[in-house]
Parts: structure tokens; C-alpha cells; sequence
């Protein structure tokens, strides 16, 4: 039975990518099986690497088994003098046959070094490559990813997939499968040479190896559910940390920071009794093996020792007997080690996969859309959607927005607005009826032209950290800095940024913490006016920003929505009063419709919302 550990050695032998089908991941011995499937199948692209690697491995193991071949000859030499094994080429003295053993051990010890270096810098590129082109293929598959995936997992777990489980990968190319070659090796070239010379010893020297195998592939499935418990446990440690330090202000507001130490000391502590029980278990395998390694050494010595005193095995054999059973049987006491890097690294495996391996929900379409040509005209027809295990937020939910108009979309929390913007954007996928841009099914588009010919933004801004400049002309990458301060003009952006310490190039921290909200907004307002898109979105672009900002974006508003199409999601009702069309939205449906005068005409619930937002007492007019 191969275990998972040497099953890489056995596909870097022969195929070591055949083609086999996806198998479920577990933690059982099977599991293993799998994940080391799946990865050589990632591995493919460096078959080349990996066969030369492991060429240069193979004869660095053979050249390192010389020595005790070459002591075994010198005592020969000694022992027998002029009929010795070397006599027999011709080298007849004692001094002619020292030389020659001279000779040989320096140019095996130089050419060993030098398939040392050869291995050593092939398998470590190798690592280092595929843990580039894992982490970015990771991350690139990670973006086409569906905002429910994002929304249904941890940040922090995604993060160790894409640092430590990866980097743990890195780390087993690095050495492990090396370790794991020269061992099958020594197995071989070792017990090939002693059944030549002594069957009888290389019986006793074989006794152990079912033992250590039988134990190999215990110790490998009982390790199994262990590291992947503490992957687990990693992962939850890490999105603790990266809550808390994003959460900052909350946690010193409320005074919990002896709370969230108290939170974190317990996880951290799970973390730790986890990676303990799979220590313990990965801390007794060497000795265990020491012993069985030590009956044969000694059974090795005593046998072969009476056979070389009774003369039946010259003394030169029974020496290299000796140094030899020390590299075959010794080596085996890293196995443990091997195993258990192996152990780690297909726990990290099978998350960097399964990762790879979670569908696209939201496939791109094929078909072009060039920015120039856009419109901006849209359609929601018969629109149905729910989020996963709610009731139906839309349903046959029809708007239709005329190319460069401004449409003001109110209601309530809850009533559905954002939620057409999502759609637009295809964050998520409609369950029924379609969305049209100038007429084309925006399933149809490709994405990424789908989403360059639509500006956002959003109440949550998010600013990278990074400069004033390299945030404003994020997306519109290309961009000259005249561009970019014309784009902050627009937004009414200028004054403040000239005045912080580097103006433009003042760096704004992490998610733009050394600058206030509307200063945030403003910058996020000059990033759509510098895309420059055909349908702009404004979604609760006002919501939290004083109305000083409040007056400033709308006198920015004023300029780039004209000729634009604009949907302007908003609480605030000052900020759509201007809209050619105002639509008022109530558990996902349109409940009114009209510009903003004949909507306080009507009296119903545009009215009302107006009525609460000017301070109106009940009974008193609306003023138009």
C-alpha cells in the first residue's frame, strides 16, 4: 500500500500527471489522495522542473551512498593488501590503490555538492514559482467570485488560504518532496547492494521497514484530521485579528479592550490545544522508530561481526555493511518529519483548492461593449430576485430610464434601492426577467465592460492606502495628473487637498482613516467624474456628510450629471429633488412615480417623507 507522501514520489517517477477524476475532500487517508491529485494537476506547467529537480536529487543520494563503499574498500585495501578488489584493475600497491580511492572520494564529494546545488536551486525555484502563481491565480479566481460569497465568508480565513496556507505549500515543495525521493533512494539502491553481498544480513536489515511503513501510514491518517483542525483554527484566528484591528474605533469607544483581549486569548488558546494534540502525536513517531531502527542495527552488528570472525564474510564487506545499514535504516527516522510537513501541506492544500475549485456563479458574457457607444439607456424588465434564504425582495420589478436622465430612487431601509444597483453592477444575478443597456441583455456584456461604463458611488467609500492622487485616478490608472486635479475640481475636492501637508500626494492611510467623511467622498465623487462613465450611480453618495459637503456634491452633481444617465439613491430628498424623475420604492416595488413637485402634489408617501425631513408639523402645508 503507497501512502500519500510517497505517492509523489511515484507520479514524479513515471506520469505524474494522469488524468483522474475530482474526488471529495475529507480527512481521511483518501482525502489525502485527493488533495495531492488535485495539486500535481496544478503542478503540470512544471513537469520539466520537476523531472530534472528530481534527477538531481536521485544522483545526490547515490553519490552520498559512495563513501561507506569507499571505507569498505580502504579497510579491503589494508586487510588484503595486493589482492584486494582494487588489485583486480590493475592497481597492484598498497599506495597505487589509496591514491585511487583518493581520487575517486574527491570527485564524488565534488560532484555530490554539485547535484546538491542543482536540487537545492531547482526545487526551491520550483516552490517559489508555484507559490507566485498559486497565490495570484487564488486571488484573480477569488475576484470573479459573487459579492454573496464575500458576504458569507471571513475575511481572515481568506486571508490565511492566501498567505500562510500557500506559504505552507512553498514550504513542503521546498524540501519535502526532495526528502521523500532520497529516501525511496537509499531504499533501493541500499537493500539492492547488501542482497548482493549478504542476503542473511539484508533480511535482519529489512525487518524494521514493515514496521516503520505499517506506523508511516497510521501516524498519516491519524494526522490527518488533526492539521486540518488547525487550519481551521489559523484561519479563525486571523479573522478575529483582522475584525478587531479593522473595528478599532468601536473597540476603544466602548472600552472592550480587555474584552476583545479576553476573546482573542480564548481562540488563540483553541489554536493552540489544537496544534498541541497534533504535536504530540508527530513528537512520537521518531523515537518509535528509533527503537525498531536500533534491534536492526544491533542484530547487523552481532550477525555479520560472528560472520566476519568466522571468516565466511571478508572484513572489508562486513565494514561497509555497517556504515551502510546506518544509511538505510537511519534516514527512515525522518520520515516522521517528512510525513508530517506532508500532513501540514495537504491540509493547506485541499483549502488553496477548494478555494480555486468554488464555481463562478456569475459567468462574463462575450459580447463587447464599447465605452464610446454607450448611451446609458436602461430597462429592468419583469425583475425577480431574492438574497439566499430570504423571501423575494423584487419581484416583476420594471423601471425604465431614459439615456441621460436623472432618476432619484427613495423609500425606506430595506425597500429594495441599493439592491438595483447591485444588480445593475452584477454583484449578483437576477432569478428572473432581464436588465437592458441601450437594449442588450447586460448578461450578454462582458463584464469587465459592463462595469467600466458604470460609476459608483457609494456611502461606504473605501480609499486605498495610498496617495490623494493614486486613489482619485484608481480605475483610470493611465490617467495624467492635470486630469486628476481637473476630476477634484469638479468634485470640489481642491481646496482641502491643497491644503493637507503634501496636497495630491498626501498619503490618506488605510481605508482613508487621516481624513473626515466628506473629505472621503469627495475624493470618491472626483474617481467617477475622472472615469468619466456613461451611467453614474450615486448611492447614498450624502447620507453621512455634513451640509456644508452635502451642498458641495450637489453642486458638483449639477455639472457632471448633465447628459449622463444618473441614478441618485438617497435618503436625504434635497439631494433628488432636481431629478427629472423621482421613483419611491416600497418592499421592492415602485409605489410612486413623478418629478418632486408633482409627487408633494399628490400628497402620498414622497409627500410624507418630505413632510418628516422639512420638520413639518401634521396639518401644516407642504411648500412646493
Amino acid at each position: 500500500m503507497v501512502t500519500g507522501a510517497t505517492a509523489v514520489v511515484a507520479a514524479i517517477a513515471g506520469d505524474p500527471f494522469p488524468p483522474s477524476p475530482d474526488l471529495r475532500v475529507n480527512t481521511s487517508g483518501a482525502g489525502n489522495d485527493a488533495g495531492l491529485g488535485r495539486l500535481l494537476r496544478r503542478l503540470q506547467p512544471h513537469r520539466r522542473t520537476i523531472r530534472l529537480a528530481s534527477f538531481c536529487s536521485v544522483l545526490n543520494k547515490l553519490l552520498d551512498l559512495a563513501p561507506p563503499v569507499l571505507i569498505g574498500l580502504a579497510v579491503d585495501v589494508i586487510a588484503r593488501q595486493q589482492t584486494s578488489w582494487l588489485s583486480q584493475l590493475g592497481y597492484t600497491t598498497v599506495p597505487s590503490q589509496l591514491t585511487l580511492l583518493a581520487i575517486v572520494s574527491f570527485l564524488v564529494w565534488s560532484a555530490e555538492s554539485l547535484f546538491e546545488y542543482l536540487y537545492g536551486l531547482l526545487w526551491r525555484n520550483l516552490a517559489q514559482t508555484v507559490q507566485h502563481e498559486l497565490r495570484i491565480e487564488t486571488y484573480d479566481h477569488l475576484q470573479s467570485l459573487e459579492m454573496a460569497f464575500f458576504e458569507g465568508s471571513s475575511s481572515g480565513q481568506l486571508m490565511t488560504v492566501l498567505n500562510d496556507d500557500i506559504n505552507q505549500l512553498e514550504r513542503f515543495l521546498d524540501h519535502g518532496a526532495n526528502e521523500i525521493l532520497q529516501l525511496i533512494t537509499t531504499v533501493v539502491a541500499v537493500g539492492s547492494m547488501m542482497l548482493a553481498l549478504s542476503p542473511t544480513i539484508a533480511g535482519v536489515s529489512f525487518l524494521p521497514i514493515p514496521v516503520i511503513l505499517w506506523g508511516s501510514l497510521r501516524f498519516q491518517r491519524s494526522l490527518a484530521p488533526r492539521y486540518a483542525d488547525v487550519r481551521e483554527r489559523a484561519g479563525d484566528n486571523a479573522s478575529r485579528l483582522s475584525n478587531n484591528l479593522g473595528g478599532m474605533l468601536t473597540i476603544k469607544s466602548y472600552a472592550a479592550e480587555d474584552w476583545e483581549v479576553r476573546r482573542l486569548t480564548d481562540q488563540s488558546e483553541r489554536y493552540r490545544l489544537s496544534n498541541g494534540r497534533a504535536i504530540r502525536r508527530s513528537a512520537a513517531f521518531v523515537p518509535l522508530i528509533r527503537f525498531a531502527i536500533l534491534f536492526a542495527f544491533l542484530a547487523i552488528l552481532v550477525i555479520g561481526g560472528l560472520q566476519a570472525w568466522k571468516g565466511s564474510l571478508a572484513i572489508g564487506t562486513y565494514s561497509f555493511l555497517v556504515f551502510i545499514t546506518q544509511r538505510l535504516l537511519w534516514p527512515l527516522t525522518t520520515l516522521g518529519r517528512t510525513l508530517d510537513d506532508y500532513q501540514r501541506a495537504m491540509a493547506s492544500a485541499r483549502r488553496v483548492l477548494d478555494l480555486l475549485d468554488t464555481p463562478i456563479a456569475i459567468p462574463s458574457g462575450d459580447r463587447p461593449l464599447p465605452l464610446e457607444q454607450v448611451r446609458g439607456e436602461l430597462h429592468f424588465e419583469g425583475v425577480g430576485f431574492a438574497y439566499a434564504g430570504r423571501s423575494p425582495l423584487l419581484s416583476q420589478f420594471n423601471l425604465e430610464v431614459p439615456a441621460g436622465h436623472t432618476i432619484g430612487i427613495v423609500g425606506a431601509t430595506g425597500s429594495g434601492k441599493s439592491t438595483i444597483v447591485k444588480l445593475l453592477l452584477r454583484l449578483y444575478e437576477i432569478q428572473a426577467g432581464r436588465i437592458l443597456l441601450d437594449g442588450l441583455p447586460i448578461s450578454s456584456l462582458r463584464l469587465q465592460d459592463l462595469r467600466r461604463c458604470i460609476g459608483l458611488v457609494s456611502q461606504d467609500v473605501f480609499l486605498f492606502h495610498g496617495s490623494v492622487a493614486e486613489n482619485i485616478a484608481y480605475g483610470s490608472f493611465e490617467s495624467p495628473r492635470l486630469a486628476i486635479e481637473r476630476a477634484a475640481h469638479l468634485a470640489e475636492a481642491s481646496a482641502f487637498i491643497q491644503a493637507l501637508p503634501n496636497g495630491f500626494d498626501t498619503v490618506v492611510g488605510e481605508r482613508g482613516q487621516r481624513l473626515s467623511g466628506g473629505q472621503r467622498q469627495r475624493i470618491a465623487l472626483a474617481r467617477a467624474i475622472l472615469k468619466n462613465p456613461p451611467v453614474l450611480i450615486l448611492d447614498e453618495a450624502t447620507a453621512a456628510v455634513d451640509n456644508e459637503t452635502e451642498a458641495a456634491i450637489q453642486r458638483s452633481l449639477d455639472q457632471i450629471t448633465a447628459g449622463r444617465t444618473t441614478l441618485v439613491i438617497a435618503h436625504r430628498l434635497s439631494t433628488v429633488r432636481h431629478a427629472h424623475r423621482i421613483i419611491v420604492m416600497e418592499q421592492g416595488r415602485i409605489v410612486e412615480t413623478g418629478s418632486h413637485d408633482e409627487l408633494l402634489r399628490r400628497a402620498g408617501a414622497y409627500a410624507e417623507l418630505w413632510r418628516v425631513q422639512a420638520g413639518l408639523r401634521p396639518g401644516e402645508p407642504l411648500r412646493l
